[in-house]
C-alpha cells in the first residue's frame, strides 16, 4: 500500500483496526467488557465519521482500481455509519434485559459496517463480492444472535440459506459479465460498454443475462420483490436491535451499490436494465402497500413497510437521469432517519420488561405515555408520505424525477400504492389516540431512547425548514457519481 491508497481508503483502515482490537479485547476480558466494548464501538463509528466528513477530502482510485472514493460514496458511508451508530446506542439496554449481551455483538456489527463501507466504494466487481460478503456474513450470525430463541435461530437459518443463493446468483452473473467482456473493472467495463454503443450493436444476450443475475443479487440485498421472500421472518425472528440494523445501515448500503453498478458500467444500457427495475419497482410498492394490511406483529409489518420503500427508491433508479440518483439519494437519507426513529419506539414497547410486538398493545398510547404516541405519530405520518413532514418530500423527489424521464404509469403506480399503505400507518395512530388503553408500557424510556427519538423526530418533523443542506448534499453526490 502507497500513502495514497491508505489515505483514501482511511476510515475503511481505521474501522477494520477497531474492530480487531475490540475483538481481541473481548477475547481476553470475556463478557463483562461487552458494554465498554460496545461503547467504544459507538465512540469509534463517531470518530469514523468525523474523519470521513471532516478529513482531508481525499478522493480517487486505490488498490489498483479495486476501491473509489468520490463525493457519492462519502455521502452514503455517511448515512450508513449514523445508521450502524444508531443501532448500536440502541442495542445495550435491550441485550442487558435480555442477558444475552456478549462481545461478539458490537464486534459483528463493525465488521458489517466495514463490509457496508467497502460495498459503497467498490470499482471492480471483485471488491463489490468481497465488501458484500463481509457484510452478509456478519449479519447471518447477528440474525441468530439470541441463541436461546428459536424464533431468532431460524431468522438467522433462512437468511443464511437464502442469502447463499443470492450469493451465487450474483456471482453467476459476474462471471457472464467478465466472460463476455474480458474485464471486471467498472472503469474498464464502461468504455467497453460505451464502444459497443457508439459502434451502434446491441449488448451480447450473455451480457444482458450477467446482468440480469447481478441485479437479481443485488435486489435480495435490498429485499425488492420478487427476492423479498427473507424479509418478514427474518425481521420477525432476530432481535429487534439487530432488524432495526437490517431495516436501515444494510439497505442504504446495499442501494447505494446497486446506484453505483447501474449508473456506472451499465449506464449505458439503460433500455436493457430499466424496464427490470421498473418491474421490480411497481411489485414491490404494491406487495408492500397491500401485503402489510393484515399483519398484526408490527415488526412483520415494518418488513413489508421496508420492501414498499424500497420499490419507491428504485423509482428514482429506473429514470436513469441524475436527478433520479439525487431522487434515492434523499429517500434514503429520510428513510433512515424514520427507520431508526419508528425502531426506537418498538424498542420501548415493554410490559414488565418483556418485549410485546403486537400492533393492537399500542392502544390508547396517547393515554399511558403521550410523548412516545407523538413521536411515533411522527414517524408514521411521515412514512405514509404525508406533509410537510420530510417522508412526503422524499417520495416527491422520486416521482419527480420518474415523471421527467417519461415514466408517468411507474409515478402513478407510486402515488397510489402510497396511498394504499396510508391506511396501515394511519391505523397505529388510531389505535393510539383514538382507542381504549390496555395496560401501559415500562417508564422511563431511557436517556438512549430518549436521546435518538429526539434527535431522528426532530430530523423528520423539522426537514421542511432546513431542506437545504440535505438537498445541496445530495445534489452534489450524484453529480460526482455522474461525473466519475
Amino acid at each position: 500500500m502507497i500513502a495514497s491508497d491508505v489515505m483514501i481508503a482511511l476510515p475503511e483502515l481505521l474501522l477494520a483496526g477497531l474492530a480487531v482490537v475490540l475483538l481481541m479485547v473481548g477475547v481476553f476480558r470475556g463478557d463483562q467488557a461487552t458494554p465498554s466494548i460496545l461503547m467504544f464501538a459507538v465512540a469509534g463509528l463517531v470518530v469514523i465519521f468525523a474523519v470521513l466528513v471532516l478529513g482531508p477530502s481525499t478522493g480517487g482510485s486505490a488498490f489498483g482500481g479495486l476501491f473509489v472514493a468520490d463525493g457519492f460514496a462519502l455521502f452514503m458511508k455517511a448515512l450508513v455509519l449514523v445508521g450502524s451508530a444508531g443501532t448500536m446506542i440502541m442495542s445495550l439496554r435491550y441485550f442487558e434485559r435480555e442477558q444475552a449481551l456478549r462481545p461478539e455483538y458490537p464486534v459483528l456489527m463493525l465488521f458489517a459496517t466495514l463490509g457496508m463501507l467497502m460495498m459503497i466504494s467498490a470499482d471492480d466487481l471483485m471488491s463489490l463480492y468481497l465488501g458484500l460478503e463481509l457484510q452478509s456474513l456478519s449479519l447471518y450470525v447477528i440474525a441468530a444472535f439470541h441463541r436461546d430463541s428459536l424464533r431468532s435461530t431460524e431468522a438467522g437459518l433462512k437468511y443464511f440459506v437464502l442469502g447463499a443463493l443470492s450469493s451465487g446468483m450474483l456471482l453467476y452473473g459476474a462471471s457472464m459479465i467478465y466472460g463476455f467482456a474480458g474485464t471486471t473493472s467498472f472503469q474498464a467495463l464502461a468504455s467497453v460498454f460505451a464502444e459497443i454503443t457508439v459502434a451502434g450493436e446491441a449488448p451480447s444476450l450473455g451480457l444482458v443475462v450477467g446482468l440480469v443475475f447481478l441485479i437479481a443479487g443485488l435486489a435480495f440485498k435490498v429485499s425488492a420483490v420478487p427476492f423479498h421472500m427473507w424479509t418478514p421472518d427474518v425481521y420477525e425472528g432476530a432481535p429487534t436491535p439487530v432488524t432495526a440494523f437490517f431495516a436501515t445501515a444494510p439497505k442504504v448500503a446495499a442501494m447505494a451499490l446497486l446506484v453505483r453498478v447501474i449508473m456506472g458500467p451499465f449506464g449505458e444500457f439503460v433500455g436493457q436494465w430499466q424496464q427490470i427495475l421498473v418491474f421490480v419497482s411497481i411489485a414491490s410498492m404494491i406487495l408492500g402497500a397491500l401485503a402489510a394490511i393484515n399483519q398484526t406483529n408490527i415488526k412483520r409489518l415494518m418488513a413489508y413497510s421496508s420492501i414498499g420503500h424500497v420499490g419507491y427508491a428504485l423509482v428514482g433508479l429506473a429514470a436513469g437521469t441524475e436527478t433520479g440518483v439525487r431522487g434515492v439519494i434523499i429517500y434514503m437519507a429520510i428513510y433512515l432517519f424514520m427507520n431508526l426513529g419508528t425502531f426506537a419506539c418498538i424498542l420501548c414497547m415493554r410490559r414488565k420488561d418483556v418485549m410485546v410486538e403486537s400492533i393492537v398493545d399500542l392502544k390508547g398510547l396517547s393515554k399511558s405515555n403521550p410523548m412516545l404516541a407523538l413521536v411515533f405519530a411522527i414517524f408514521m405520518f411521515s412514512m405514509a408520505g404525508i406533509p410537510p413532514l420530510a417522508g412526503f418530500f422524499g417520495k416527491l423527489y422520486v416521482f419527480m424525477a420518474a415523471i421527467d424521464a417519461g415514466l408517468y404509469t411507474l409515478a402513478v403506480v407510486g402515488v397510489l400504492s402510497s396511498v394504499i399503505g396510508a391506511f396501515y400507518y394511519l391505523r397505529i395512530v388510531k389505535l393510539m389516540y383514538f382507542d381504549e388503553p390496555s395496560d401501559s408500557f415500562d417508564q422511563p424510556i431511557g436517556r438512549e431512547m430518549a436521546l435518538i427519538l429526539t434527535a431522528t423526530g426532530a430530523a423528520i418533523l423539522l426537514f421542511f425548514v432546513f431542506p437545504g443542506p440535505l438537498l445541496d448534499s445530495a445534489a452534489a453526490a450524484a453529480a460526482a457519481l455522474f461525473a466519475g
